[in-house]
């Protein structure tokens, strides 16, 4: 019987790197070797399968068609690879061992310093890995394996993942104080100025959120998309450059704090947007995530 060669783990780890980057030097540094033990690394994968996977040039790094298809059941090998180690993790102590959670912009810096200190103080074996995201990017790092879950804001379609409901965040509209003179309890849709609403660039889920729940399509035509963060955007309301809209945990954050902005409730049905924890189906690790869940709802 003909011996079969198999490629190695690390060989794949070094062709999706490659494949992320497009450059063999920073695909290099992400997997911490030199670019020439990369190199060396696809180059040997290329001859163990026996076809070219990637053009090389002076200036460009371009897969074939086939090593684009290589490359997807590369990650699906090393994420189920990554599972084999969770599920021994599993297997032992609830919520221990490393864990990588990607959090979104607009949730992270408001939630986070809350949740962190009760995570270590009760799991201290739990090593959390956190990157800040988009909701595109968190989804796409979970389906990909650079993630394990994501916390975020739904509705997001996120792929096939478990959802666990976290609580209802309530969206307030942000303005500077004295304008209106009389501000009522809470603010309708139609009482917003299309031509001042200020709102997150593309690529915020909160953005989307605010827009539907106000019902009114001519705002996401006359609104300013300009915001890289909810910090930015009180700011400008601040400087007196119009009104935002901003969930109720940035505000019990303090995020108005040494500011001359006050905010109201947003009066409108689904006037709140829903954060959640999501993961993989089938995950192994799926009773840690619940409990990760309940941790987080409870520190709400």
């Amino acid at each position: 019987m003909a011996q079969t060669y198999l490629p190695t783990l690390k060989q794949l780890q070094y062709l999706v790197a490659l494949h992320d980057s497009g450059h063999f030097g920073r695909a290099a540094e992400a997997c911490f070797v030199t670019q020439s033990t990369l190199s060396a690394g696809i180059r040997e994968l290329e001859t163990l399968i026996g076809v070219v996977l990637v053009e090389r040039t002076r200036r460009v790094v371009r897969f074939t068609p086939l090593g684009e298809r290589i490359v997807d059941k590369a990650r699906l090998v090393l994420r189920e690879a990554d599972e084999l180690g969770d599920m021994a993790r599993a297997a032992g102590r609830p919520l221990s061992g490393e864990m990588r959670m990607s959090v979104i912009p607009t949730i992270a810096p408001f939630l986070l310093p809350r949740i962190l200190p009760r995570l270590r103080k009760e799991y201290p074996d739990l090593k959390l890995f956190l990157r800040e995201e988009t909701s595109s990017q968190a989804c796409e790092a979970l389906s990909h394996g650079r993630a394990d879950c994501v916390l975020l804001a739904m509705p997001y379609a996120c792929g096939d993942v478990e959802v666990a409901p976290l609580f209802d965040d309530a969206l307030f509209v942000a303005f500077p104080k004295g304008e209106p003179d009389m501000p009522p309890p809470t603010i309708r849709p139609e009482d917003i100025d299309a031509t001042r609403l200020l709102m997150l660039e593309d690529g915020h889920c909160l953005k989307d959120h605010a827009l539907a729940a106000c019902n009114r399509p001519e705002l996401r035509a006359e609104a300013t998309m300009m915001g890289t963060s909810l910090h930015t955007m009180v700011q400008m309301v601040d400087n007196g450059l119009g009104v935002t809209m901003l969930p109720a945990m940035a505000i019990d954050a303090g995020i108005l704090d040494h500011t001359n902005v006050a905010a109201r409730p947003l009066e409108a049905e689904n006037a709140s947007r829903k954060i959640a924890l999501v993961w993989r189906k089938a995950s192994p690790r799926v009773e840690d995530f619940r409990l990760l869940a309940g941790v987080l709802a409870a520190s709400r």
